[in-house]
């Protein structure tokens, strides 16, 4: 069995209507130019504002990981 090595990078999904739906945003966009995406980790939840302290959107920080190609 051969060793693998996986790369992770962060990523900030944001969305109207949700988390899951923010993170979910993150990696449909990742998986348009990355291949063989492996785990996604939510790092971070949290929502932006407007000046009034109504929620404009929702973000979700994701660790993305993939596996190198040889």
């Amino acid at each position: 069995m051969s060793e693998s090595v996986y790369k992770v990078i962060e990523l900030v999904g944001t969305s109207k209507d949700s988390w899951e739906k923010a993170a979910a945003a993150a990696v449909e966009r990742a998986g348009k130019t990355l291949r063989d995406l492996r785990v996604a980790e939510i790092v971070k939840l949290d929502m932006q504002l407007d000046a009034k302290g109504k929620v404009e959107a929702y973000r979700a920080k994701i660790n993305v990981s993939f596996k190198f190609e040889d």
